[in-house]
């Protein structure tokens, strides 16, 4: 048992029973909000450790409702949706979700994506509480990212990150050079299997890279490596 809080974000209501029948047997508290006013409002008086988050709701969609919580919290946001249309993924990302799984799922697909990402966050809190594995400055270029005070700036210039945009960069920034393929590279960073979906981590990287790249169509730090994945290449006379 455990007292995480997931608040499950769903106008339909079989789906969202479902969902809550098989986390709360994970042993998680779980609350439902059927509409996009109530999703905030829960959100901000229960403080949940993760949101699963329907995109199609009533007068105000999961994508209003994610934009606005990112204003003021960084708590994981699942996006659920029955469109897979890659124009929906890239939206729900771009705003702040951090993944993404389309309806119909597998219920247990959906509690392991859950389990990952609170594996995930109580990682870092614990690296963050015990000066973990933060690390050094990495510097490349113009491009400067703080791991242990979560920042990134190109020169000079702060850059806003989400969650997993700064882990993919981070974890990255340390290879240099290392080629990741894109299944391990989701496993890594999302903490579970993509299932063979890495939309997730495509529209990360294309996201990160319009963030931190002069020219992100044509990247100098995160580069595409083809038939494999990603790697980062260090800027000559950094360190």
């Amino acid at each position: 048992m455990n007292d995480q809080t997931i608040l499950v974000v769903d106008d339909e209501l079989e789906i969202a029973e479902l969902i809550g029948l098989y986390l709360r047997r994970e042993g998680y508290d779980v609350y439902h909000a059927a509409s996009g006013d109530e999703a905030l409002r829960l959100a901000r008086e229960l403080e949940p450790q993760l949101i699963v988050l329907d995109i199609q709701l009533g007068e105000i969609s999961g994508i209003e409702v994610c934009e606005q919580l990112r204003r003021e919290s960084g708590v994981p946001i699942l996006f659920v949706s029955c469109r897979s249309d890659d124009t929906d993924i890239i939206h729900g990302l771009s705003v702040g979700g951090d993944d993404y799984i389309t309806k119909p799922f597998s219920p247990r697909q959906l509690v392991a994506r859950v389990q990952a990402h609170l594996r995930r966050v109580q990682l870092l809190a614990g690296d963050a509480a015990g000066g973990g594995p933060a690390g050094r400055m990495l510097r490349s270029g113009e491009l400067e990212i703080d791991p242990e005070g979560h920042t990134v700036t190109v020169g000079g210039r702060p850059v806003s990150l989400s969650a997993k945009e700064f882990d993919l960069l981070v974890h990255l920034a340390r290879h240099p050079g290392k080629a990741f393929p894109l299944d391990r590279l989701y496993r890594l960073i999302w903490g579970t299997d993509s299932i063979g979906d890495t939309r997730t981590l495509m529209v990360h990287i294309s996201n990160l890279r319009k963030k931190i790249e002069a020219d992100p169509a044509n990247p100098a730090h995160i580069v595409t490596v083809r038939g494999v994945g990603y790697k980062f290449i260090s800027q000559e006379g950094t360190s």
